[in-house]
């Protein structure tokens, strides 16, 4: 029943609050602390790169996963109130849905306003690609696949490892994930961030595949291309280089009926609709769905959890 109570409040926290004030961020103490220790990767071969970066990830993952665990398992044998609201607290971090959706709406209403300078500098905080010179369609396109990858990795991946492994779970997979978009690229630090992005594959294999399949029924709940989601998904999601971020992707291009692009790396789905800003508001909505599903799924299995142990 526990894990049912955490989930509760920290969803309520996150629809009400949003996100915790940043100096008291988990994950931007995990990027303060990353970006301190990368310095240390600096000016090595690649090879001594490499084992850095892997100790630098099972460092930070152990440091935040063993203080969850402790301050957990301390406060449910001191004061069962005190561990569920702290567990909340801990949970809340690892995913988001209010922060993703309020970004997203932004860059919609900044291209309805044509203030395209404004938009570029919003998708920022959404995707790591050079932003600076993307026109309307592209701009739609890129806000588009951020909302659905990040479905996935900022929300379905993480109850996915809370209910295997608790707050512990969702925490070591957030920091995972965090390193991932930090160093996890390639260029010069490309072998300091191997491990973790690899790492990240590995996390995400499931979760990805998972949300694919929610967004497909989220399509057919809504009324969209649920054949074409499912098709598209299914041969069109390796043409990305991340093999888990195709499957969202893919998934959300053949519901919408729309082709999402980046330049130079990958093309997904047809472009029988216009990439235009309403096209934001129609992903959101699959998004939202598909939560809704996995929230449903996420307190089912609580809920059997706690009638086959009582």
């Amino acid at each position: 029943m526990d894990i049912l109570i955490i989930l509760s409040l920290a969803l309520i926290a996150d629809l009400a609050l949003g996100e915790p004030p940043r100096p008291v961020h988990p994950v931007v103490w995990m990027g303060k602390l990353t970006s301190f220790l990368e310095k240390g990767g600096d000016s090595k071969s690649p090879v001594a790169q490499f084992i850095y970066g892997t100790v630098m990830t099972l460092l930070l993952t152990g440091l935040f996963t063993t203080a969850t665990y402790l301050s957990l398992s301390y406060l449910k044998n001191l004061n069962q109130a005190a561990y569920l609201i702290a567990g909340a607290v801990l949970l809340k971090p690892a995913f988001s849905i209010k922060e993703l959706r309020k970004t997203a709406i932004k860059v919609k209403e900044l291209l309805l306003k044509e203030k395209l300078d404004e938009t570029r500098d919003e998708l920022r905080s959404l995707v790591s690609r050079d932003t600076g010179n993307l026109p309307e369609p592209l701009l739609v396109s890129a806000a588009v696949e951020s909302v659905a990858e990040n479905t996935s990795d900022s929300f379905i991946a993480p109850l996915f490892y809370f209910l295997l492994f608790g707050v512990p779970g969702a925490v070591a997979y957030r920091v995972v994930n965090t390193l991932d978009a930090m160093i996890g690229y390639h260029g010069k630090y490309e072998y300091l961030g191997k491990f973790a992005c690899r790492l990240d594959d590995v996390l995400n294999f499931i979760p990805a595949r998972l949300t694919a399949l929610l967004l497909v029924f989220a399509s057919f709940l809504s009324g969209r291309g649920a054949r074409a989601s499912w098709r598209v998904a299914l041969s069109e999601h390796s043409r990305t280089e991340s093999p888990n971020a195709g499957w969202t992707m893919a998934a959300v291009a053949g519901a919408l009926n729309v082709q999402l692009e980046k330049v130079g790396h990958y093309r997904l789905g047809k472009s029988g609709s216009p990439l235009v800003p309403e096209t934001i508001d129609a992903s959101l909505q699959l998004a939202q769905i598909a939560s809704l599903i996995w929230v449903i799924v996420s307190f089912a299995t609580g809920w059997i959890y706690f009638v086959l142990t009582t």
